[in-house]
């Protein structure tokens, strides 16, 4: 299968392979099959004008059609799926295989839809045998399906959406990574609250109380950490969390869910947001939901929000809380006008129904579109909307890049430090390239002098549960072989492949980056001090060259020279880099040149 897999070319079309007739002879009603699709087509040009006006935003079975099936990606358009022929059915495997590789171990296929996007629909009986036949297509990978949703477009004809879903084979599940950012008083902790507990609130933040991780956060109700809450599904789209049934614990949410929404309640008030840009740089989310009161709109803390996401290139989501107190049409309108000036160039879009629900996270990360949902922790309304479009999301990475990452040496950012009882120093943050494995040697540092010291990692746990392996773009925790030597542990450290080869890593203190001014009051001269995020790095540097130039503006780009003032940090060509000053973001850009201490020092 894997020898055939090689040559299978998703682009080519389904035309070649005829579906197969029922074993009486009786096709499931031919004649009257060809007369309705006759009939669409017919209209088609009219669909396609339809569908074209509302510019094909997302998979909308009200629309009447359906944009072309996309070559790349995770989404399959089939018409039926009625008594394959051998052959066709090995063909059907090999697609679907090609499909859940694209969606990360998910796929989304519409039954009763033609290539070119047209609902022709299929009686009962026809769409009964396809969901079959796609079970047994599903199955014979080992993965599963649930029908998200099913439309009556005719008389006695249906279309369908089928979630696939195929936990990879050396993972628990299947994971998505979600930060929550938004203001102090936006009510995030309490949202979190709500969808992982599913306790609804009582009005005074009763809902939050589970979130909090300091007295001093329980007194004030304001976040000033990064917070981990897990929200798990099983295979059927159940919602798997602390109520799922008595005394549930994290570990068992991860074991029996098969999809895991992992959120990052981040600090609102901008005091903190110095936290709160380096878990959004270091964690590298899937992405962001942003939360907004119904009662004060969009603030200062909302915009800077807005502005580091699109910095970083995130896809993001909006939730409007308090509904129960205030209308959010106010809100609503307020975001459009933001989502929609130049800067951003988003399509807004107000999630009202299921249906919206599954069509947004189906296709949030290839289209440009912003789902916003209204919602209220104390009544309930819209958060089973919220829950069903996280059900259906998928991480938005490719497939070509993802092979990439894990064929590259190991990269392990280390963003937090523990200290466990008769474990010793424990560390945890993201592994961005490469696979790491139990018992593995490695490098940690850079020490002060540059350096890296040699390190052999004993156990590793994800989602508060052991494993063996990780891969490139999933987060853990690690801890080292007993009684080994450590170095003194800190926030922004890196672990590297021990691959013996001659040229060892070396941290550095200054670099070379392309960078873009988003917004300074000022000019940026020689000399000028900001905080720089790269990864998991956060560190003061001074910029000591403007190549081409003296100074930088607002809407500014240069090459630019910086040099970290504390110690050095291990940066490479390619990584992202933000800088900013005191709580507003300055600019963003991409490291090009290294300069390592032992090449510096030879020199």
């Amino acid at each position: 299968m894997d020898s055939f897999l090689s040559l299978f070319d998703p682009n080519q079309p389904d035309d070649g392979f005829d579906e197969e007739q029922e074993l009486n002879g009786n096709s499931s009603g031919s004649s009257e099959f060809e007369v309705d699709a006759n009939a669409i087509n017919n209209n088609s040009n009219n669909n396609n004008n339809n569908s074209n006006n509302k510019n094909n935003l997302i998979f909308d079975f009200e629309q009447g059609a359906l944009p072309p099936e996309p070559q790349l990606g995770n989404v399959e358009y089939k018409l039926k799926l009625v008594n394959p022929s051998k052959q066709r059915f090995e063909h059907l495997v090999t697609q679907m295989k090609w499909r859940l590789r694209e969606g990360h171990g998910e796929a989304i296929y519409e039954i009763g839809v033609s290539d070119a996007g047209h609902l022709q629909g299929l009686s009962d009986k026809d769409m009964n045998a396809s969901l079959t036949t796609l079970k047994q297509m599903a199955h014979h990978l080992g993965a599963s399906t649930s029908v998200l949703r099913r439309k009556t477009i005719a008389v006695r004809r249906s279309v369908a959406e089928v979630l696939v879903r195929k936990i990879p084979d050396d993972q628990h599940n299947i994971e998505v990574r979600v930060a929550v950012l938004g203001g102090a008083d936006a009510g995030k902790s309490t949202l979190l609250g709500v969808l992982t507990q599913d306790e609804l609130d009582n009005g005074h933040g009763r809902a939050r109380l589970n979130m909090f991780r300091h007295m001093h956060e329980i007194q004030s109700g304001r976040t000033s950490c990064i917070s981990h809450e897990t929200l798990g599904f099983d295979a059927l789209g159940n919602v798997v969390n602390y109520k799922y049934n008595e005394m549930m614990t994290a570990e068992e949410i991860s074991d029996r869910s098969t999809k895991l929404v992992t959120f990052m309640d981040l600090a609102g008030h901008r005091r903190y947001m110095r936290t709160t840009v380096q878990a959004l740089s270091g964690y590298s989310p899937h992405y962001a939901m942003l939360v907004v009161s119904a009662g004060s709109g969009c603030n200062d803390t909302t915009e800077e929000h807005l502005a580091i996401v699109r910095a970083l290139d995130m896809p993001f989501f909006i939730l409007i809380t308090k509904t129960d107190i205030t209308s959010p049409d106010a809100t609503v309108q307020e975001l459009r006008t933001l989502l929609t000036n130049i800067g951003c160039r988003k399509v807004p879009f107000v999630v009202t129904n299921t249906d919206e629900a599954i069509s947004a996270g189906s296709n949030q990360v290839s289209e440009n579109i912003v789902p916003i949902f209204c919602v209220s922790n104390v009544t309930g309304t819209g958060l089973n909307l919220v829950t069903k479009f996280l059900y259906v999301l998928s991480p938005g990475i490719s497939n070509a890049e993802k092979d990439r990452l894990e064929l590259e040496p190991c990269e392990f950012q280390i963003d937090e430090i523990f200290r466990v009882t008769d474990v010793g120093p424990v560390v945890g943050g993201l592994l961005v390239q490469g696979v790491l494995t139990e018992n593995m040697p490695m490098k940690i540092g850079p020490l002060p002098d540059g350096s890296f010291h040699a390190v052999t990692v004993h156990t590793i746990h994800r989602n508060k549960a052991p494993c063996r392996v990780v891969r490139a773009g999933q987060s853990a925790s690690l801890s080292f072989t007993p009684a080994q030597e450590l170095p003194s542990l800190r926030s922004g450290m890196v672990l590297l492949s021990d691959s013996g080869n001659i040229d060892e890593p070396y941290g550095t203190y200054f670099f070379q980056a392309k960078v873009s001014v988003l917004f300074h009051a000022t000019a940026i001269y020689v000399g000028f001090q900001t905080t720089v995020h790269i990864g998991s790095i956060r560190q003061t540097a001074v910029i000591r060259g403007i190549m081409g130039g003296e100074k930088l503006g607002t809407n500014d780009s240069a090459s630019v020279m910086f040099e970290f003032v504390g110690h050095p940090e291990y940066v490479r060509p390619g990584m992202r880099i933000l800088f900013r000053e005191g709580m507003s973001s300055k600019g963003i850009g991409v490291v090009t040149q290294v300069f390592p201490v032992n090449k510096t020092r030879a020199k």
